[in-house]
């Protein structure tokens, strides 16, 4: 017996929100996942679109690895805002 891919699941719970990873299930193909996910993850109806992806297609950063692969981002000081000055008189940017 085969091994169905594993599938990670994303729901956005309402409109103008981002979807959020809530779960991983195996299914044979995209529309299997799609249905199992909507009955495992929206069964109060708390979703308005999910995304299922491959997990094989996901790559992702290693947390052994965090400090020389987010290190390069301190050294740009444009990238925080305390490099900015606000005008007078903006309350919200």
């Amino acid at each position: 017996m085969s091994v169905e891919p594993l599938w990670e699941v994303f729901v956005r719970s309402r409109r103008g929100l981002s979807h959020v990873h809530v779960g991983s299930l195996h299914a044979a193909d995209a529309g299997m996942a799609l249905r199992n996910a909507r009955d495992l993850y929206t069964r109060r109806q708390e979703g308005v679109s999910i995304w299922v992806v491959p997990a094989a297609a996901i790559e992702a950063s290693s947390p052994d690895e965090k400090d020389s692969f987010f290190d390069p981002a301190v050294d740009k000081v444009y990238r925080h805002p305390t490099f900015y000055d606000v005008p007078e008189g903006v309350e919200h940017l």
